[in-house]
């Protein structure tokens, strides 16, 4: 594989990745995720993120333990966790010299003609140098939440796709993609690379994800099908140990990578 130092690079992180299963923010994963996109802006590459927690981060900052089954309460949810998720980036990101800035989408304004205001807005942020943190509007994205379709693996390949990116990243709590459920076989074993989305590939895909989340490896090989007609590779990788993102940017192999 080839180094994509120098890219444009989408980095989609979830909330398994900046959370503890209690719900409460992982702290030092966070930092560690933090320093690496940072440091990898720094190198030259231009880094956008896609970042789900906010729902996870409201309903701590609330008290629930388990995540509303009704959408006001999930509405409620993530327009607390949006300042919460916002605050937490801001603060970091500053101590490394490197600004931020929140985009929130709806896939309303991502269709034909309102999709170039988006374009332009995301373009000229990277040129000056700062890094988009996008994320779902869930408060007002009504149809999402109700429908559970509004996960944020999708987002983030047509994130990619509006960017124009070289690449995105897929941040999971698992390795990668599995010839059958690691979970429950310990035989699985880890597809490095996948270089066409079939059928078969499809129905390797389980369910949804942690009950924090609302993506599974399902949500990521639809996102893989978007980013491979935008000619855009995609890596899925366990977002245990965000430094992993320097062994990819370096063309090292780690977790699944999908060849556009």
């Amino acid at each position: 594989m080839n180094s994509i130092m120098g890219k444009r690079i989408v980095v989609k992180v979830g909330t398994s990745t900046l959370t503890h299963a209690t719900g409460h923010l992982n702290i030092r994963r966070v930092e560690k995720l933090v320093r690496t996109i940072a440091d990898l802006q720094n190198a030259g590459n231009q880094m956008i993120m896609v970042s789900s927690g906010a729902v996870a981060l409201g309903m701590s900052k609330i008290g629930m333990r388990e995540r509303p089954k009704d959408t006001p309460g999930k509405q409620a949810c993530a327009a607390v966790g949006q300042c919460e998720l916002m605050d937490m980036y801001d603060k970091r990101f500053s101590e490394y010299g490197v600004t931020v800035a929140q985009l929130l989408l709806t896939k309303y304004v991502l269709i034909e003609d309102r999709r170039r205001n988006v374009e332009n807005a995301m373009a000229r942020l990277l040129e000056l140098g700062v890094i988009p943190i996008v994320n779902e509007n869930d408060t007002v994205a009504i149809d999402e939440l109700e429908l559970e379709v509004g996960e944020n693996d999708s987002l983030a390949a047509i994130v990619a796709s509006v960017a124009k990116a070289d690449m995105l990243i897929i941040m999971s709590d698992i390795d990668g993609l599995y010839d059958k459920d690691p979970h429950k076989y310990s035989d699985a074993k880890l597809i490095s690379e996948v270089f066409e989305v079939t059928d078969e590939i499809r129905s390797l895909a389980g369910g949804a994800g942690s009950s924090l989340g609302t993506g599974g490896m399902a949500t990521k090989i639809r996102a893989a099908a978007i980013a491979k007609e935008n000619g855009i590779d995609m890596v899925i990788m366990n977002g245990n140990n965000p430094e992993a993102l320097y062994d990819i940017c370096e063309g090292k192999s780690v977790g699944t990578r999908f060849y556009a």
